[in-house]
């Protein structure tokens, strides 16, 4: 499976923690990171159902691993104190209710201040951070002037604007760079010479921007307190398919030309219909449990798992008060769930009542819970949980393992992106041969480069990272 991917530029190491994020293990999942011999468990979902409720939506594990949001909590972080920013620049239609989407802001920058403007790049080599990639412009604002900078590394990506004001003349490159990474050294940067560098700096940058996502959701009924029992469940009841109503349209997976998810729509492998919804200009596809194919005689219900085990957030719907344990369901992918439980279902004052859990390197995220946190039926309560469930797996992505995946991605990606702009450079000078490059092992370029990895990543299931979903919706025709 993960064989012809060692063909691309990643460590032995990306693999290898590829490889064991795929192979599930219920016992690690199930064991939590606590030490056993000196910790008193939280009480078990069979303790907990044995008092009596009504009882939380949601309890934790014995051994924890994940965090509750707490709705009255004043001390429960904002997400501006997360590794994930909110934009307030993005404008939202008069028919939202101000649940805005958080993003790391420092991936758009590029677009939104340098492309189609007047700008310089460099690129640098071997610096003691490596390849660097650097980009500056001036601009005024208010009669003030500034230089604005972003500075590209394997580690990370910085963004700044820095007044002028006071200085007698322009810093140099190596100046500007060593102000924002001041453990850097070996600082020779050399100008970017070639038209089409825009277009490949923007396709580097925005690697991780994501406008496609795909959700599972859980059906649960009363006293289900197992993985089996929950992927067991064939039948959706009036409040289920009501709530899946209000969550998008029902379609027919059959020739459907929108994003998919990873389901089948040739063949029928994967079912007959699910529900899409658009969103803000992203595009939603949800894994439903009920809607995936059953298999008589499998008890773990494979192809149901396969899809949403592989999920990173899932939905857990609730038709009656039956707690649910986020270590019920044993997946490597899985980071968050945003639990639903239904009052007073399939009448005019149908409400429900919402919690979400994540496991505990996951950073907040917003919206924030209302309190009490319950929810009419209605437009508001999907522009909310639609908002959670983007900016959740926006935060899940900042999770260690995650996060390690990305980092290797992004190192790949700068290395290959500083050697097409170094070689188109000395072309353009007239100093560098086609032949050169392919005895450097040149790759056909940058973007050819990104449409190799995006296309071979079509033939493997994986979740929805962000930079691994815009390669493949990039450029997979």
């Amino acid at each position: 499976m993960m064989g012809f991917l060692r063909n691309l530029p990643f460590s032995s190491e990306f693999f290898e923690m590829l490889e064991k994020m795929q192979v599930i293990k219920p016992e690690e999942q199930r064991s939590g990171s606590q030490n056993k011999e000196n910790y008193i468990p939280y009480p078990s979902i069979e303790e907990t159902l044995e008092k009596e409720g009504p009882h939380p939506l949601i309890i934790l594990p014995q051994f924890g691993g994940y965090w509750i949001e707490d709705n009255t909590s004043i001390s429960t972080p904002t997400s501006s104190e997360s590794s994930i920013y909110e934009d307030e620049e993005e404008n939202l239609s008069p028919s939202t209710y101000g649940y805005k989407l958080e993003y790391n802001r420092t991936a758009r920058a590029y677009r939104k201040h340098f492309l189609f403007k007047d700008h310089l790049n460099f690129y640098c080599t071997g610096s003691s951070l490596g390849n660097l990639i650097l980009s500056v412009k001036c601009e005024e604002a208010d009669g003030q002037e500034y230089l604005r900078i972003i500075l590209r590394s394997k580690s990370k990506m910085v963004h700044e604007r820095i007044p002028l004001a006071g200085l007698s003349k322009l810093p140099s490159i190596p100046q500007i760079a060593k102000a924002l990474c001041d453990d850097a050294s070996g600082l020779k940067f050399n100008p970017v010479l070639y038209p089409k560098a825009s277009h490949m700096i923007v396709s580097y940058d925005e690697h991780e921007v994501n406008n496609t996502f795909k959700f599972g959701v859980i059906y649960q009924k009363a006293r289900q307190t197992s993985e089996e029992e929950l992927f067991g469940n064939n039948e959706d009841s009036p409040a289920f398919k009501d709530f899946l109503a209000l969550l998008g349209e029902n379609i027919l997976l059959q020739d459907f030309k929108g994003f998919r998810g990873g389901l089948d729509v040739t063949h029928g492998q994967t079912g007959i219909e699910s529900v899409y919804t658009t969103f803000k200009d992203r595009e939603i596809m949800f894994h439903v449990s009920t809607k995936l194919p059953y298999t008589e005689g499998d008890v773990q219900q494979l192809q149901r798992k396969r899809h949403i085990g592989n999920d990173i957030v899932a939905i857990v719907f609730q038709e009656e008060n039956t707690p649910f344990v986020p270590d019920m369901i044993a997946s490597n992918f899985l980071h968050a769930y945003i639990v639903v439980q239904v009052e007073n279902h399939c009448q005019e004052n149908t409400t429900y009542k919402v919690a979400v859990t994540a496991r505990e390197d996951v950073p907040f995220f917003g919206p924030h819970l209302p309190n009490p946190p319950v929810f009419k039926k209605g437009e508001e309560f999907k522009d909310f949980l639609l908002t959670k469930l983007i900016n959740a797996e926006n935060a899940c992505c900042k999770s260690e393992k995650f996060a390690k995946l990305e980092e290797r991605t992004r190192a790949a990606l700068l290395d290959n992106l500083h050697d097409e702009l170094h070689w188109h450079t000395q072309a353009m000078l007239g100093l560098g041969l086609e032949e050169d490059r392919l005895d450097n092992g040149g790759h056909g370029g940058f973007l050819e480069s990104f449409k190799g990895i995006a296309l071979r990543m079509t033939d493997i299931t994986l979740p929805n990272y962000p930079w691994v979903a815009l390669l493949i919706s990039f450029f997979a025709v």
